[in-house]
């Protein structure tokens, strides 16, 4: 197969020649590349692109296709359809993709070329996602059913009542309250864009959710190769059960018999994101060992249909994997695993389970797709340039496929991003990344921020992101030193582990220690540290406030736990809760005591911005809301901002250009 490689100048070269610094509004005219999909004839790729508009308010996705023998680029789509989740037919003659553009979301379909648009589906209520059979006779499809009543519905004379009677816990999720309706799984006949018969629902009145909500989507289901029966992925609890439990389950659902099997039956973690291989004689799948830990080491497993046999395929990596696919010849995994502050992709032989490496350098790959064995389709970023598609080889140098953003980032000047290790206190290494100023100038004394990351699990990596941008906070002047402090991921289990029941032990000491050591450059100036973070970012920040010593001299919490008791008590997923507390705070009252922040407020001395969000319900409001009155109280220079309509994060244009308004200003009045 012959492609055709456009040479282009080089990014770093064009960085050079750049006149303006980030802006918050300048995140917002980058498009935003997402969904590769290759066809099968492995000769076109096809993504989507999303451009925001400030003024409006939304963003609107649009299909591009990629000729990967000539490099040529065409939209497919216009902005009417807003589509998404587009992927080929399995004969490639056809694409499928979502949109919402006749009301309810649905599957539309349009030729390759963009011809011939017409609406597939007209499923009452829409459907959130979709699979082609692979013999191209059936649409898999899950969709919202709604099977509880409501209050007006049980009390038809109280029509104005908007209450809930409430029976047990995960009531509420991230950011919506339970609407007595769960995600189901549907398979409906199809023939070349035509809908045969009624859908048929493969888990009929369970009060189960699928996929697992609300994170998960297409790559929680998979077909057989032989079309007759689908994998599911469902945790099949309800209420207090399925607060305390990660116990998802792979289902097999047999459309001739109607059957229903549990293949990971007696597994107690989180079992998730199936394949087949091209026989149908192997299942793949992503699972977590311990129950209740929803950032275990994420296995990749295998089971053998002919051997009735599940091991393990990772047992000699030490990291965590992310996402994997196959070869086209059925030999060999391709997987993206979070590996020491990046996200790399690693080749599994599986008959052996020889493990090589198929990347390096400082990237984190978001995606990969099979060309041939020594070919790959992928999608990345890193701190200082946001996600694109590239042709990955061994045997040459990655190839770079779409420019989406080249022209904005000629207007651009980026800093620096270099990688730094720290000792901690116990003698280990923690890895930093440190982003510098456009046009540092080392013989010059900048503020500096100390970044605290979330998750409490997420990694430190070369993430590209729209909120927490550390090449924007570097274009207003700062230094930024991101530590991956114990807890991360990417540095092994032992290291992933160290944080439960130590929130404020070790990896508060990694944090200060990475503070600590880059304040002997004498490019920082000591009298003007910041720290920030959101989540478990916010929690080291209100933590840091009570122990720092003088250190720093502004703070930013965004949706930070701060008083343990009450989080855990008002929180969503108390599985979350209970294993990173190792209990809950009547049975382990000590460790409440020891790292809850709020009990260490006396202390606090330092400006404090807190934002908090009313939709957030993994760190509910209260905590920064408390937190701000604790600050207030003490009459410790202190602002609240609040979003009425935002969650754990904050995701409208308008919404994050305030944000990011209130969080410099306070930055700026503080360290400038």
């Amino acid at each position: 197969m012959k492609y055709v490689y456009v040479t282009l100048f080089l990014f770093a070269f064009t960085l050079t020649q750049s006149q303006d610094k980030l802006t918050p509004e300048t995140l917002w005219k980058i498009g935003r590349v997402s969904d590769p999909k290759l066809s099968p004839d492995k000769k076109t790729v096809i993504y989507g692109v999303k451009n925001y508009d400030l003024a409006a308010n939304k963003g609107t996705n649009i299909l591009y296709s990629l000729n990967l023998q000539n490099n040529k680029n065409k939209a497919l789509t216009d902005a009417s359809l807003n589509a998404s989740a587009a992927k080929y037919t399995p004969d490639g003659k056809r694409i499928g993709f979502l949109s919402a553009k006749s009301g309810d979301m649905q599957l539309w379909e349009i030729d390759p070329n963009g011809n011939n648009l017409r609406q597939v589906t007209n499923i009452e209520g829409g459907i959130n996602g979709f699979l082609y059979s692979p013999d191209a006779t059936k649409v898999l499809f899950f969709k919202d059913v709604k099977l509880d009543n409501t209050i007006t519905e049980l009390y038809p004379d109280l029509p104005n009542v908007k209450a809930k009677i409430i029976d047990g816990l995960m009531y509420r999720h991230w950011d919506s309250w339970e609407d007595e309706s769960y995600s189901h799984v549907f398979y409906v006949k199809y023939n070349e864009g035509m809908i045969l018969g009624a859908p048929v629902d493969a888990m009929k009145d369970q009060r189960f959710d699928a996929p697992l909500q609300p994170m998960g989507g297409e790559e929680q289901l998979c077909w057989a190769p032989n079309s007759k029966s689908f994998i599911y992925t469902s945790k099949k609890l309800t209420g207090t059960d399925a607060a305390y439990s990660t116990n998802s389950d792979l289902f097999n659902y047999n459309i001739e018999t109607g059957v229903t099997t549990n293949l990971t039956d007696g597994m107690p973690g989180y079992d998730q994101d199936p394949q087949y291989n091209n026989t149908g004689k192997k299942l793949f799948w992503l699972s977590m060992e311990r129950p209740g830990y929803e950032s275990d080491k994420s296995r990749l497993m295998c089971y053998d249909f002919d051997l009735k046999q599940k091991t393990e395929i990772s047992a000699d990596i030490d990291r965590t994997f992310e996402s994997f696919t196959q070869s086209n010849d059925g030999k060999y995994i391709y997987a993206i695993i979070v590996d020491e502050g990046c996200k790399q992709i690693l080749k599994i032989n599986i008959s052996n389970k020889k493990i090589e490496a198929r990347s390096k350098g400082i990237q984190d790959y978001l995606s990969i797709e099979i060309i041939d064995n020594n070919l790959l389709l992928t999608s990345k970023q890193t701190i200082s340039k946001p996600t694109e598609l590239y042709i990955t080889s061994l045997k040459a140098e990655e190839i770079t496929l779409t420019h989406t953003n080249d022209k904005l980032y000629t207007t651009l000047k980026v800093g620096t991003v270099e990688k730094r290790m720290v000792k901690a206190t116990d003698g280990k290494d923690i890895l930093c990344w440190v982003t510098y100023p456009p046009d540092f100038d080392k013989t010059k004394k900048y503020p500096t921020l100390l970044f605290c990351q979330g998750g409490p699990q997420s990694p430190v990596s070369q993430f590209f992101s729209y909120r927490w941008n550390f090449q924007l906070m570097a274009a207003k002047g700062y230094i930024v030193i991101a530590p991956n402090r114990r807890g991360l991921q990417g540095f092994g289990k032992e290291w992933n582990d160290q944080i439960g029941g130590d929130y404020g032990g070790q990896c508060m000491n990694d944090l200060l220690s990475s503070i600590d050591d880059i304040s002997k450059e004498k490019y920082v100036d000591k009298d003007r540290l910041g720290c920030v973070g959101a989540s478990f970012g916010g929690y080291s920040a209100y933590w840091i406030a009570g122990h720092h010593e003088k250190r720093f001299k502004a703070f930013i919490a965004h949706c930070g736990m701060f008083n343990m008791e009450s989080w855990y008590g008002t929180t969503e997923e108390m599985f979350f809760a209970k294993n990173d507390q190792k209990g809950s705070y009547w049975d382990n009252k000590t460790n409440y005591d020891k790292f809850s922040p709020h009990h260490f407020v006396k202390s606090w001395d330092t400006p404090i911005l807190i934002i908090h969000n009313e939709k957030d319900y993994r760190v509910p409001l209260g905590q920064g809301m408390e937190a701000f009155t604790a600050a207030q109280s003490l009459n410790v220079p202190s602002r609240f901002l609040y979003f009425p309509d935002e969650n754990h994060w904050v995701t409208k244009p308008q919404n994050s250009v305030l944000w990011q308004r209130v969080f410099f200003d306070w930055l700026d009045k503080h360290l400038k």
